[in-house]
C-alpha cells in the first residue's frame, strides 16, 4: 500500500485556498526583527480550533480540521469528516511540551478522551468524525489499520500520559499497549525482503512496505512506550524500523541527495518526513550511534543544500551509474508539515551535541515563517498563532489556517524556543 498524501483532504484544501482572499500580511522588514518577535509562540488560534462535544455518552475534545480566511471559519471534508484523530493527537503532544498550566491539562484529557473513542475493536484506530458524532468508518482515510492516524494516536497516548486524570491514564495506557501489541504482530523484526525501485534497493518492512515517513512516526510514539514499559519486543521493533530508516537513506555530502532519507520507494516529500529526528531520538535511547550517524548526515548536507538552492515539495530520484538523479522534482506547495520535521532534527542535533552549526541550521529553517521563502511574506501570524496553509506558488500564499497547519508551526517554533517535544 503506498504511503501517499491524503488526496481527498490536500484537494479540499487546494480549493479553500483558491475561494479564499489573502489577508494582509507584512512583510518582515529585517530578519533580526524578525528573530525578535516574530516566532512568538501563540496560541489563540488553535484554542479558536478547539472545541468540546458529547461524544457516545462523554464529554471529549476536538480540533477543527479545517479554518477559512478572512474570518476562518470552518469547515468540512463532504467525504471525511471536521475533525480527525491524526491532527488531535499531535495537537496533544504540542500541548504536552514544557510544563502545561492547568488549562492546556483539560485540553489535554478532553483530547485524549476523543482518541480513545476513536479506537476500534481490532485495536487501530478510526480518524474522522463527521458533523453529527458518528464515527467515519468507512473512507479510506478513516479505515482502522496500520496507517498513520493509529501511529499518531500511539505519540498522542504516549505523551499525554503524565497529564491525564487516574481513570483516563488508565484507559490511554491500556489503548496504547494494545496498538503496540498490534505493531509487534504486524511489523515482525523477523520480516525482511527488499525491491528495486529505480535501480534502488528498499526495504518493505516499514508501515506500507517502504513507508519511511510513517515508519518515523512510529518510532515517535514506541520510543516513549519503551520509556513506559522497558518491553524487549518494543525496543527490537524500534530497532528495526530503525535499520529501515537507514536503508533508506540516499547520497552523501558531495552527492545528490546529499543524505536524505527518502519517504517511500523512492520518493521524497517534505510532509511528514521525521526520521532524522526520529533516528536521533531513538540512536539516544538504544544507543544506537549508526541512527544517530544517519540522521546527522541528513542534517548536515541535505538541509543546507534546501536553503542553498530553495526548498522542495517533492522529487523522486532514480540511481545510475553515475550515481543519482533527480526526477519530478516539486517546489510546491510549501508547508508547515513539511519545515517542521526539520526543524525537529536541527533543533535534536543540537540538543544531542551542542554545535552550533545545528543551531544556526535550525533558525535558518525557522525565517521560512517570518518571510524568507518564495511567497516573500511571513507564513506565520505571532499575534494570532496562525500558520498559514502553505505557499501554493511563488509569491501566493494559502491564507487558510487549518489544524495541521496550526500544529506544525507551533512545533516548529516550540522547538526553537528551546522546549522539546515529548
Amino acid at each position: 500500500m503506498a504511503a501517499k498524501p491524503n488526496t481527498p483532504r490536500a484537494a479540499f484544501l487546494l480549493a479553500l485556498a483558491l475561494l479564499a482572499p489573502s489577508p494582509a500580511l507584512a512583510r518582515p522588514q529585517t530578519i533580526a526583527a524578525a528573530e525578535q518577535s516574530s516566532l512568538r509562540v501563540t496560541f489563540a488560534h488553535f484554542d479558536h480550533l478547539y472545541a468540546e462535544r458529547d461524544l457516545d455518552g462523554e464529554r471529549v475534545g476536538i480540533l477543527h480540521i479545517y479554518s477559512e480566511a478572512p474570518d476562518y471559519r470552518f469547515a468540512i471534508e463532504p467525504r471525511e469528516g471536521y475533525t480527525c484523530v491524526d491532527d488531535v493527537a499531535r495537537g496533544i503532544v504540542l500541548l504536552a511540551a514544557g510544563a502545561p498550566d492547568a488549562k492546556r491539562r483539560h485540553q489535554i484529557e478532553m483530547l485524549t478522551r476523543f482518541v480513545l473513542k476513536m479506537q476500534a475493536e481490532n485495536g487501530y484506530f478510526h480518524n474522522f468524525l463527521w458533523g453529527d458524532g458518528r464515527i467515519n468508518r468507512e473512507y479510506r482515510t478513516s479505515l482502522a489499520e496500520l496507517n498513520w492516524w493509529s501511529l499518531r494516536a500511539l505519540w498522542g497516548l504516549e505523551a499525554a500520559l503524565p497529564h491525564l486524570s487516574p481513570d483516563t491514564a488508565k484507559r490511554a495506557r491500556a489503548a496504547a499497549d494494545r496498538l503496540v501489541a498490534n505493531l509487534e504482530r504486524d511489523l515482525p523484526v523477523a520480516a525482511n525482503g527488499t525491491v528495486r525501485v529505480a535501480n534502488l534497493i528498499v526495504p518493505i518492512w516499514l508501515p506500507l512496505e517502504s513507508g519511511a515517513d510513517a515508519g518515523s512516526t512510529a518510532l515517535l510514539g514506541l520510543l516513549p512506550h519503551y520509556t513506559r514499559t522497558k518491553d524487549p519486543a518494543t525496543r527490537a521493533l524500534i530497532g528495526r524500523i530503525g535499520d529501515g530508516l537507514v536503508q533508506m537513506q540516499a547520497g552523501d555530502a558531495k552527492r545528490f541527495p546529499h543524505g536524505v532519507h527518502l519517504s517511500w520507494r523512492n520518493q521524497w516529500h517534505a510532509w511528514g518526513n521525521v526520521q532524522a529526528y526520529a533516528l536521533l531520538r531513538a540512536g539516544k535511547a538504544l544507543n544506537r550511534p549508526d541512527f544517530t550517524e544517519s540522521a546527522l548526515r541528513e542534517v548536515d548536507h541535505f538541509y543546507p543544500y534546501l536553503l542553498r538552492t530553495g526548498m522542495r515539495s517533492s522529487f523522486t530520484v532514480a540511481r545510475t551509474d553515475k550515481g543519482y538523479v533527480a526526477r519530478d522534482q516539486q517546489r510546491f506547495p510549501q508547508i508547515a508539515y513539511g519545515l517542521a520535521p526539520m526543524i525537529l532534527a536541527a533543533t535534536e542535533a543540537h540538543r544531542q551535541t551542542g554545535k552550533a552549526r545545528y543551531r544556526t541550521t535550525a533558525t535558518a529553517l525557522g525565517r521560512w515563517f517570518t518571510g524568507v521563502n518564495d511567497a516573500n511574506r511571513p507564513v506565520y501570524d505571532p499575534a494570532t498563532g496562525r500558520t498559514y496553509d502553505g505557499i501554493v506558488a511563488a509569491g501566493q500564499i494559502n491564507p487558510n489556517s487549518g489544524a495541521e497547519s496550526t500544529i506544525e508551526g507551533l512545533f516548529a517554533l516550540t522547538v526553537l524556543s528551546g522546549t522539546p517535544l515529548p
